[in-house]
């Protein structure tokens, strides 16, 4: 799929080109490569140039402009003929309320101008409609991506093999123009209503050069007699961890301003429409040190008054959770992290007026001083919300005895505070985590899932930059996206997490490559509420997990 080219040539290459013109911004991505205009576009941008070139002899049989349905598994090069020939006609299957998945690739021999492509309604012979709106599709733009390399480490660049590869589902670009020996796809997600009546719907999409059609392809799609719920109503327990922080970063407006809630509104509701249960939550700052570009900001202002004594200011916290629960995600509270990185909390002090770190572990006398009366103070706050019951205090993989320490303090302040742990499966603190969530390397016993499936507990598995397969980065192969709801429901799991959908890089839609991390572990979605390739056929395979559920598999 990839080729090997270096990232110092590519760098090179590009800096050559941002010289020679005296106008263009240097303004460079996560790894120093030139991006040739101003930085964090939104609505529209130009892609890195390919440093891969088109092979006239590959080339030569193809006369003028070629459409074709493809594989919707398969990542098409840019300067590759995609398919020998065309395939004109594509049946798609689904149920009512299930989205599916379709991949369109148009190439071209010669230079084409305004390229454009239309969806038209969907009809059956009864007359019923499935609209042309019910269908999200955009030209597939392409990331800079890497390789897995050393994985959960970090990248030097210079070292790996990067490319560009089709990943961004762009809806804001309506047309563009293409030079010779290119070729183009396009993505289609079809949201079959669930008030569709059974039966065989056909349509077309039309490809039109400067308005004047070119091309078409024929699209049936049969929808069968069974109904997928609303994804508020899946089973499937999705946690993908959200950063209000990236968005805020990249949009250019205030942290929790309006303009702040109002970019990230289309996200969060995407998300919803995934089936996302948890909201969250920092209630300590940087509880994962600076993992991401934007490290996670305390949502509660820990304050300690002339007098010794403890105030806290839930101002963001509910701001930011009253978001979240207006763009459908309700079910749970994850309050990150009692047990942070640096073992370092940061309060306001009101005597020097100035912020101070507490250094502390669990299990010190001077732990338990500091996390007890904040403890019971966020639970009254919680109780008096009527959040209590939604909400965990959630940690990720640290070591047993400082959970044991940890839970000895919480179950002091409010025993029926429920917890969160994201980490390894130590059976000796089962009993005291309600959402329990093990890597995919780690086997997560099924006696023991059974019983806490019975005792109303959660039980999940989670993927990060490890291990390599499967898994989303931008350069994974398309089926393991759709391979995770299936996996789940082979292992028995309640659903799944991941530690990041939004946590950008700095020009994401650029350059999926960060500093320690393979290119893509960071995020899923792309800025403009763009989705992806790899996030569809994620939920593709959610949707699958659900329709095994009630089909009794």
């Amino acid at each position: 799929m990839r080729m090997r080219h270096s990232f110092l040539a590519l760098a090179v290459l590009l800096a050559g080109v941002c010289a020679s013109a005296q106008e263009t911004p240097v303004w460079k991505t996560q790894c120093g490569t030139p991006t040739g205009q101003p930085k964090f576009p939104l609505y529209s941008y130009q892609e890195l140039p390919p440093f891969v070139q088109a092979d006239p002899a590959e080339w030569k049989g193809v006369k003028g402009l070629q459409v074709s349905w493809a594989d919707k598994n398969v990542r098409y090069a840019k300067t590759s003929v995609p398919l020998s020939k065309g395939v004109k006609n594509l049946t798609l299957k689904g149920w009512r309320g299930e989205r599916v998945c379709a991949q369109a690739v148009i190439w071209t021999g010669r230079a084409v101008s305004g390229l454009s492509y239309a969806l038209s309604d969907l009809k059956d012979a009864k007359g019923h409609v499935i609209p042309a709106s019910a269908c999200e599709t955009g030209f597939l733009r392409y990331v800079m991506t890497d390789e897995y390399g050393g994985g959960c480490n970090v990248h030097v660049h210079t070292q790996l093999d990067s490319a560009l590869l089709a990943d961004v589902v762009d809806p804001y670009l309506k047309s563009m123009d293409m030079v010779p020996m290119q070729t183009q796809p396009v993505w289609f997600t079809l949201w079959i209503p669930q008030s569709a009546p059974a039966g065989t719907y056909k349509g077309a999409v039309s490809v039109c050069e400067g308005g004047k059609t070119v091309g078409k392809l024929a699209l049936t799609v049969q929808v069968e007699d069974h109904v997928l719920p609303a994804p508020k109503d899946w089973t499937f327990h999705l946690d993908l961890w959200q950063s209000p922080f990236a968005v805020a970063r990249y949009h250019q407006v205030p942290l929790w301003s309006p303009e702040h809630f109002a970019a990230m509104r289309p996200l969060m509701e995407r998300l919803a429409n995934a089936g996302q249960k948890v909201i969250t939550t920092a209630i300590t700052h940087w509880p994962w040190n600076s993992q991401t570009e934007d490290p996670f900001e305390s949502m509660v202002t820990w304050v300690k008054k002339y007098d010794g004594t403890w105030t806290y200011h839930y101002d963001v916290f509910d701001a930011w959770v009253e978001f979240m629960m207006s763009c459908g995600i309700t079910e749970q509270i994850n309050c990150y992290s009692m047990v942070p990185w640096r073992l370092s909390f940061r309060y306001l002090d009101q005597a020097t007026d100035s912020y101070q770190e507490i250094h502390c572990a669990p299990g010190e006398p001077a732990y338990e001083e500091l996390w007890l009366p904040m403890l019971k103070d966020f639970a009254a706050h919680l109780k008096a919300k009527g959040w209590f019951e939604k909400t965990t205090i959630a940690m990720d993989e640290r070591p047993m005895e400082a959970m044991r320490n940890t839970i000895a303090v919480i179950r002091k302040a409010d025993p029926g505070f429920k917890l969160s742990l994201a980490g390894n499966y130590y059976p000796e603190i089962d009993a005291d985590i309600y959402d329990y969530c093990v890597t995919y390397r780690q086997e997560f016993p099924a006696e023991a899932v059974a019983r806490r499936r019975a005792e109303g507990k959660i039980s999940t598995m989670y993927l990060c930059c490890g291990p390599e397969h499967p898994n989303t980065f931008v350069f994974s192969p398309l089926e393991e996206a759709g391979q995770v709801g299936l996996d789940m429901a082979a292992f028995g799991m309640d659903g799944y997490l991941r530690w990041a959908v939004i946590s950008w890089p700095l020009e994401p839609l650029l350059d999926s490559r960060f500093r320690t991390w393979p290119g893509g572990d960071t995020y899923m979605l792309y800025p403009g509420n763009r989705t992806s390739m790899r996030f569809e056929r994620f939920v593709e395979g959610i949707q699958e997990y659900e329709k095994l559920k009630i089909l009794g598999k």
